[in-house]
Order: C-alpha cells, then sequence, then structure tokens
C-alpha cells in the first residue's frame, strides 16, 4: 500500500510539467526504482527514505524494494466545473478516488503563459476550485436528504448517522467551508467516508515558483503557506521547471545541480514526504539477503494489520512479530547483533507498529 494523491489545478499552473517531470525522475531511477505507468495520466513512483539504503548495506540485499506512491494528473478544472463545464464531471469523479489532493498554484510571473483568469492571484485560484469542489459536494448532499430523512424516520441506525453528518456538512459548505473541517468521532470516519465529499480530502498545496524563488519562495508561496496553515493543510514550494531539469540528470548530477541552486534535495522528494505526513503514514521494513523492503501503514496500525500489508494470510495467521527498531539494527550491524544484545523483540497482536520498525512474521499457514 502507498497512496494515490491527485494532482490538481487551473489551466497553465504547471500542473503536467510537474506530473512528467515525476515521471521522467522514476524513468531515470528505473534501475533501483522502476517506474510504472498504468494510464497516460496515473504514474507511480518511489518514496525517497534512505533508511532502506542503510539496511540493505548491512544485510547485503540483492534487491532494494521501496514503498510507492500513485499521482494523478487529473484534467484542468475550470470555473463551472461542477455544472459540467470544461472536462468538469470527469475531474469531479476522478477526485473521489484519490486519497489526497495536491493542488498546484501558480505563484510566478511569466508573460508568456497566459493565466486564464488573467491575473496572478494564487488564493484567489484556491478559491475558484475549492468552490466548484464545494459546489459539487453540496448539489451531491442535498440530493440525498429526502431519502436519508425517510429512512431515518423509519428507524435506520445506518441511515440517521448518515443524516446526521450529512446535515452538519451542510451547515460547513453553505457557509463556504470545506467539507473536511467537520468536526466527527473515530467511530463516525467510516460513515463520513462514505460520503464520498469531494472537499473532505486533505489537501497538499503545490507553489509552483519561479527558478530564482525555489529555496525561499516569494511572496506569493507565503501567501499560500500562510492559508494552509490557517486550515491545517501543508504547503511546499516548488519550481517544476527545475524539476523538469532535474529529471533528465544522473543521481550526481543532480546533487551537483541543487547545490549551484542552493537546494538541500529535489522539489519532488519533499513533496512526497510531505504527502505521507498530511495522510500521517508511517513506513516498517522487511529486511534480507534477498531483498531489502519498505511498507506503508498508517499511524496506530498493529502488528496483524501491518503483516496484512504484505499477504493477507499473515495476518490471518499472525502469531508474533521479531521486531527490531531501526537505529538498534543500524547500531548493532544486523539481526544477529541486535539479537546478541537482546534488542529483538517478541511483539504480539496488540503491538503498536512504530515508523522505522524492522519486522519479520510468524504465522500459522
Amino acid at each position: 500500500m502507498g497512496f494515490k494523491c491527485g494532482i490538481v489545478g487551473l489551466p497553465n499552473v504547471g500542473k503536467s510539467t510537474l506530473f512528467n517531470a515525476l515521471t521522467e525522475t522514476a524513468a531515470a531511477q528505473a534501475a533501483n526504482y522502476p517506474f510504472c505507468t498504468i494510464e497516460p495520466n496515473v504514474g507511480e513512483v518511489a518514496v525517497p527514505d534512505p533508511r532502506l539504503d542503510k539496511l540493505a548495506a548491512i544485510a547485503k540485499s540483492a534487491q532494494i524494494i521501496p514503498t510507492r506512491l500513485t499521482f494523478v494528473d487529473i484534467a484542468g478544472l475550470v470555473r463551472g466545473a461542477s455544472k459540467g463545464e470544461g472536462l468538469g464531471n470527469q475531474f469531479l469523479a476522478t477526485i473521489r478516488e484519490v486519497d489526497a489532493v495536491a493542488h498546484v498554484v501558480r505563484c510566478f510571473e511569466d508573460s508568456d503563459i497566459t493565466h486564464v483568469e488573467g491575473k496572478i492571484a494564487p488564493l484567489a485560484d484556491i478559491e475558484t476550485i475549492e468552490t466548484e469542489l464545494m459546489l459539487a459536494d453540496l448539489d451531491s448532499l442535498e440530493k440525498r436528504l429526502d431519502n436519508l430523512t425517510k429512512k431515518a424516520k423509519g428507524n435506520d441506525k445506518d441511515a440517521k448517522e448518515q443524516l446526521d453528518l450529512v446535515q452538519r456538512a451542510l451547515v460547513l459548505l453553505r457557509d463556504g467551508k470545506p467539507a473536511r473541517l467537520l468536526e466527527h468521532k473515530p467511530e463516525e470516519e467510516r460513515a463520513f467516508g462514505m460520503l464520498g465529499l469531494l472537499t473532505s480530502k486533505p489537501v497538499l498545496y503545490v507553489c509552483n515558483v519561479d527558478e530564482g524563488s525555489a529555496a525561499a519562495g516569494n511572496n506569493f508561496s507565503k501567501a499560500v503557506a500562510a492559508r494552509a496553515a490557517e486550515e491545517g493543510a501543508v504547503a511546499v514550494v516548488i519550481s517544476a521547471k527545475i524539476e523538469s531539469e532535474i529529471a533528465t540528470l544522473s543521481r550526481e548530477e543532480r546533487t551537483e545541480f541543487l547545490q549551484t541552486l542552493e537546494l538541500e534535495e529535489a522539489g519532488l522528494d519533499r513533496l512526497i514526504r510531505a504527502g505521507y505526513q498530511l495522510l500521517d503514514l508511517i513506513t516498517y521494513f522487511t529486511v534480507g539477503p534477498k531483498e531489502a523492503r519498505a511498507w506503508t501503514i498508517h499511524r496506530g496500525t498493529k502488528a496483524p494489520a501491518a503483516a496484512g500489508v504484505i499477504h493477507t494470510d499473515f495476518e490471518k495467521g499472525f502469531i508474533r512479530a521479531e521486531t527490531i527498531a531501526y537505529d538498534d539494527y543500524v547500531t548493532l550491524g544486523g539481526e544477529a547483533g541486535a539479537r546478541d544484545a537482546g534488542k529483538l523483540r517478541l511483539e504480539g497482536k496488540e503491538y503498536v507498529v512504530a515508523d522505522g520498525d524492522v519486522m519479520h512474521f510468524r504465522f500459522n499457514t
């Protein structure tokens, strides 16, 4: 399991340039990190994690398999999409299928690239897209009200729960606020997810800046970052133009190129990590002579469910998990050293997996 992130934005903001840079970067890393194009607008990329290389070196693993995430380049949105303008209906259907939204916002001036609204105003661009998504959500919920109300009157327990959530979400949306701001209890999470609301998706703002602003950002990107902070979202500064150039370079050339720009790492690596943080995902590892592999789970996942990410049989027949903390594995030179030092633990069904755990599962077939 990785996660699926939909790249959205108005036309001419650099959305497709960013997606193409992602896919080219993945193709350039094909020796270790194979790239897969599922459809023309869907690409899988490796999640950068230097810990995996260290573990593989210690275990002398023949193969390194990073965890992955999927990016979907969603058709450019225009004003009126909620009413089917442009590729509106296709856009709205695709966005329902992703785990998070990477909202690319134009934060650069360029007289050669026209802006669909006639001026560079990133906060206004955000409002345009957010409004279209909220209008689509409003329409969706209002259409369900009558049917849910009838079922709730007939003492349908699920309908009562959904009706309550729908009514609370409608209050927010009618007030011009996205559904992700709706406060709900953990036990309501499943019912809330079943509403399929576009504005319930976590948002990551991608500020596409000019090359000179890639390191420190600019006034446009700072305004977006302030908005993100207000709503509990995440903002990342990237120059899609720089990322396109980086994508064609070898790893050594890339490091040199980034240093000349005073950048510590590629913007795409920051984007991938920010997406992980946004969805509160963590990584655990399985390590051996055949392969060192990273696996993605949600923070708070217990050992049997973590094992189930590898194979459902592992979860069904789970006995216990041999577990070594990442730091112990590295410091003590691998599994044998950790075992000798008493740092290899046998964890049961209630163990909550920690980020970086190196695990081996015992299970009944």
